[in-house]
């Protein structure tokens, strides 16, 4: 199986933050995943991923911070 990945992210304190992450895998088995995170610091932040195994896996986050 082959997997591939790929993503930023940039930002400061006091600022904000943003990035992507995208990606895909190949291999004998079909599957998928998915999944999300959030939080907060001064802020909030999100994201999202999902995909299928042999066809193709994206998401992206961003946010921002501010004190």
């Amino acid at each position: 199986m082959y997997v591939w990945m790929d993503g930023w992210m940039d930002g400061w304190m006091d600022g904000w933050m943003d990035g992507w992450m995208d990606g895909w895998m190949d291999g004998w088995m079909d599957g998928w995943m998915d999944g999300w995170m959030d939080g907060w610091m001064d802020g909030w932040m999100d994201g999202w991923m999902d995909g299928w195994m042999n066809e193709w896996m994206d998401g992206w986050m961003d946010g921002w911070m501010d004190g």
